[in-house]
């Protein structure tokens, strides 16, 4: 199965050049230059060109996951607009700049599980390996058995295996070496369940499906209840709404070693009272992942918090969002008052989840 473009585009580049238009918060000043790439061999050339002239280089996929400065970058951005999508058996191969919620659909179509709970997550395809992306108890991790990059360093295109990527929660290799690795390709290895999805991890998703954890539904049934749900807290872009013009989830949620976890149960009971309950899921060596979005509310920043042109979504307290007329600085100084509130209620500081150019939290 070959999915492909109808139409050919031509590579573009363009001086003082909007960003803003290229991610879905729709802030950011513009760059200094704006390359538009097609092709993996056009991906190549434009960053051998900024690295050769010593230009800093911004690498933009679908925007999902970026909170750019007012005053823009100052150097050259790539837009990585690269398509193709090719199913082999159960084997997937991506292009970089494949929108990655309708790849899922069409995988889904194709009768294949392993990534039908991660729909309708906005961006492209050569992002989902840097943060690790996932929701709804999939993590990308879990199928993908290679990534093809451009490596900067060595001046080549590589390989890299699943255990290269050094995947953790919402972080990779990619992640930890943001000016080494351009993406060009991600790899899939998915299963053929008759076109039944994998087992349900996440409990929300089985309640909504009237099963339980563990079992399998139809494919397509998961993805549109995972559909469903992501649109109920505003986490499926739309244009038309201003709710929805965020990054997702904005925050990370809170990995505690046992001593910050007890610290944190503590400062909790003393807070809410001594019945109080925070999410709390094991993550390995005695660590325990709680949940940022409870943290938030309870520390008093609830849905549609915000008087300004950035607020809090009225769906989801992990979303923080542009209402139509906000500037990057709005975003952040509502970010920076969420996470001293929850550090001054908790003790605990959360962490942004969006890659931050040239302004930080």
């Amino acid at each position: 199965m070959d999915v492909a473009d109808t139409a050919e585009v031509v590579e573009t580049a363009e001086d003082n050049a909007p960003l803003a238009p290229l991610t879905t918060f729709r802030l950011g000043g513009p760059a200094t230059r704006l390359v538009t790439a097609t092709t993996d061999e056009e991906v190549i050339a434009a960053v051998r060109a900024a690295d050769d002239a010593g230009t800093p280089l911004l690498v933009i996929g679908g925007g999902s996951n970026l909170v750019i400065s007012d005053k823009g970058f100052d150097g050259t951005a790539l837009h990585i607009a690269t398509r193709g999508f090719r199913l082999d058996g159960t084997d997937l191969e991506l292009a970089a700049g494949e929108n990655w919620s309708d790849a899922v659909a069409h995988t889904v179509e194709a009768g294949l599980a392993g990534i039908e709970c991660l729909a309708g997550i906005p961006g492209s395809a050569g992002a989902t390996p840097i943060q690790n992306v996932g929701a709804y108890g999939q993590d990308v991790s879990a199928t993908i058995t290679e990534v093809v990059a451009y490596d900067r360093r060595a001046g080549e295109t590589v390989t890299l295996t699943n255990e290269e990527c050094a995947f953790s929660y919402r972080h990779s290799r990619f992640k930890q070496h943001p000016d080494r690795f351009v993406v060009l390709r991600v790899r899939f290895a998915l299963e053929d369940a008759g076109g039944l999805s994998a087992p349900l991890k996440y409990a929300e998703t089985a309640r909504a499906l009237g099963v339980e954890p563990g079992d399998r539904v139809p494919a397509a049934t998961a993805r549109e209840t995972v559909l469903a749900l992501r649109a109920g807290k505003g986490m499926v872009l739309d244009p038309a709404d201003h709710d929805t013009w965020s990054a997702g989830s904005f925050f990370t949620n809170p990995i505690l070693t046992e001593a910050e976890h007890a610290a944190f149960l503590r400062r909790v009971r003393d807070r809410l009272g001594p019945d109080a309950a925070p999410p709390a899921f094991p993550d390995g060596d005695g660590r325990v992942k709680t949940s940022a979005a409870w943290l938030i509310d309870r520390a008093g920043f609830t849905k549609g918090y915000g008087s300004g042109p950035a607020r809090i979504s009225t769906k989801h307290t992990l979303a923080l969002t542009n209402r139509g007329e906000a500037t990057t600085e709005d975003l952040l100084a509502l970010a920076r008052e969420v996470r001293d509130g929850v550090r001054a209620a908790f003790g605990i500081t959360l962490v942004n989840e969006p890659v931050t150019v040239g302004v930080s939290l």
